[in-house]
């Protein structure tokens, strides 16, 4: 640890150098500097952590050094030095975050009483910095190694080796595909899922960034169970999983195709039964879900996977709850927003077809014609005109 003494007079930096126990604070290094830019100088290059400095000094005073240290958010820690106890001087060194202030002459209780408040605050913030910097960096790798396994369960390109390095050794793995009912989230439980299974070097557990209610396990062999039941132990919301042998990490895009087969066939085991949320909720739920994704594949089995309930069940209640069926529904959901982006842009039919959902332009024109009595283009300009008539 390194501290910073400036002062323009030789005498003073004499005084604190030899009152200092820098050795029982763990100072290692100190410093002299002058005046504010000679100690500017030193700053730049050596980043002490500790900085006792003159308020009124020659070239740059002390006040102009802790405003400049304060622009730059320097993190190490200020004990300003003065021969009065003046206010003016007081209010500036708190609104520049000065940590302590010293009265001249100089004595030693009160300069290793100061010099031991700064460590202890300079180390502390440390702590908290390098616990932020190293959160930070470990949200990333997380980030990365989730990209990294949704490309290879999309059966992209992947690099197995990457994938090895965030789990235990072995020859082989357990890999079970998670659902977590839709509308929880399941972020914060995927994260405690991750950290207990390296704490514990049972293997890891990765978010898959296309599809945010799935999750993919991977367990050294002989461990699944125990997962499931710590799962079953601190989850409480409902979930669905297939667990599937993994011979080797290459084979990951064809296993997690086949625990999703199994799933989609309803060959799940349950953890957490969602016998706590009734019925008109989940369908309050399904309903909000198609209000929001319209725009994309909305299928009676993709409501299935994700609200935990039988296509059928959900096929009869929708009718029931909206007086349509879920495809009719869908339509009319995007045929009221292609209304609005046909007023609202001039955007290209086609293009809006693509934004809603339809691939075949001509197949979105027929529709929206049977629906509104005209095509997309006839309502553009019908609107259009009417608007300008009552300008």
């Amino acid at each position: 640890m390194k501290v910073l003494l400036v002062d323009d007079e030789f005498n003073v930096r004499d005084v604190i150098r030899s009152l200092g126990q820098w050795q029982t604070y763990g100072v290692t290094t100190v410093l002299e500097a002058n005046n504010g830019k000679e100690a500017k100088r030193l700053i730049e290059r050596e980043s002490p952590e500790i900085i006792f400095t003159d308020v009124k000094m020659p070239e740059m005073s002390g006040i102009e050094l802790i405003e400049w240290l304060d622009a730059i958010s320097y993190p190490g820690k200020v004990i300003m030095v003065t021969v009065c106890d003046d206010y003016s001087f007081m209010r500036k060194a708190i609104q520049y975050s000065s940590f302590d202030y010293l009265l001249k002459p100089i004595e030693v209780d009160a300069l290793n009483q100061a010099l031991s408040g700064a460590v202890n605050a300079w180390k502390s913030e440390e702590e908290e910095r390098q616990n932020k910097e190293s959160g930070i960096y470990e949200d990333v790798k997380s980030l990365r190694m989730n990209r990294v396994v949704t490309a290879a369960c999309n059966g992209e390109p992947f690099d197995a080796g990457q994938i090895s390095l965030c789990l235990p050794q072995a020859d082989g793995y357990d890999l079970a595909l998670l659902s977590f009912y839709q509308m929880h989230d399941s972020d914060s439980y995927i994260q405690l899922l991750t950290k207990e299974l390296c704490d514990r070097k049972w293997g890891n557990a990765f978010a898959l960034l296309n599809d945010h209610h799935l999750c993919v396990v991977m367990t050294v062999p002989g461990k699944w169970l125990a997962v499931e039941e710590w799962i079953s132990h601190h989850f409480d919301i409902p979930i669905r999983y297939f667990s599937i042998p993994l011979k080797s990490l290459e084979d990951l895009p064809s296993s997690f195709q086949a625990a999703q087969r199994e799933m989609d066939d309803l060959n799940f085991r349950s953890i957490n039964r969602l016998t706590h949320v009734d019925d008109a909720m989940r369908m309050h739920d399904i309903v909000a879900y198609v209000d929001k994704y319209f725009t994309e594949e909305v299928s009676l089995e993709k409501l299935s996977n994700r609200f935990f309930l039988s296509r059928e069940h959900i096929s009869r209640r929708f009718k029931q709850e909206k007086g349509v069926t879920l495809s009719e529904y869908v339509t009319q959901l995007r045929i009221e927003q292609a209304k609005q982006w046909l007023i609202q842009t001039d955007e290209k039919v086609y293009s809006i077809s693509i934004k809603l959902g339809y691939q075949d332009g001509n197949f979105f024109s027929k529709l929206f014609k049977k629906m509104v009595g005209m095509t997309p283009i006839q309502y553009r300009d019908y609107r259009k005109g009417k608007t300008e008539k009552v300008k």
